[in-house]
């Protein structure tokens, strides 16, 4: 690992520190906590990844996934004050449909430096749909209380009202992937293209397999957004 770059690179972090001290937002002990954080779980990450590169049984994945799954879980209970169970049943279903996809297509193979990445990076990306799921329909709930009265008080079925907060839930979710599918390209050259071509791969080259890491996120943000707005409706009724 080359410290002296990570340690200068380091100044990027500091900036904001700074400014959100100076202004009284407050978010200094979070940024700084994580950020060290971040860079000891990398650090780990570099050498569990040469390990796990080693590995030619396909069957170790497995306990490697679902810790990672766990993990995600835990993290999601933790943002949205919601169900471990949801969050877990949500991002592993999501995660299991987008993976068979890619693997039974052979856009992907076993080999593990290609699924054991692209599992991280579906995994990952489903928290975060899911996370702002759940938040954004906890708002259209707590603030559309009255249309939920009026549904019920004309004889609809409390389902019908919920389904229309679904849709904004989901719509609102999707915005992130969706200006990232408008500016890609254009705006922003992604990770993996970047990546790619540092490591020297021809540009269309890198340009491929960009353009498959971009249709696999409009998938798993979908399916993360409905299972987590499905799990959370149903809890919902239930307690209402």
């Amino acid at each position: 690992m080359q410290f002296d770059i990570v340690a200068l690179s380091f100044i990027l972090v500091l900036i904001p520190l700074l400014i959100s001290y100076k202004m009284g937002i407050g978010i200094e002990k979070e940024l700084f906590k994580n950020s060290i954080r971040a860079f000891l779980q990398l650090t780990v990450l570099g050498f569990i990844l040469g390990f796990l590169f080693k590995i030619k049984n396909p069957l170790w994945y497995i306990p490697i996934i679902i810790f990672m799954l766990l993990y995600s879980a835990n993290i999601a209970k933790k943002r949205t004050h919601f169900s471990f169970k949801a969050a877990f049943y949500s991002i592993s279903l999501a995660t299991v449909i987008i993976l068979s996809i890619l693997v039974g297509l052979k856009i992907i193979s076993f080999k593990p430096y290609e699924f054991i990445p692209i599992a991280g990076m579906i995994i990952g990306n489903s928290l975060n749909t899911y996370t702002l799921t759940i938040e954004r329909l906890k708002r259209e709930i707590e603030l559309q209380k009255e249309l939920i009265e009026a549904f019920i008080s004309i004889g609809a079925s409390l389902d019908k009202a919920y389904k229309i907060m679904q849709k904004e839930a989901i719509k609102a979710a999707l915005i992130p992937v969706n200006n990232m599918l408008q500016t890609i390209g254009v705006v922003a050259i992604p990770g993996i293209t970047t990546g790619m071509l540092l490591a020297g791969a021809s540009p269309l080259m890198a340009v491929s397999y960009q353009i498959v890491i971009i249709y696999m996120l409009v998938s798993i943000n979908l399916f993360s957004a409905l299972f987590g707005s499905l799990f959370y409706l149903r809890q919902k009724e239930k307690s209402f």
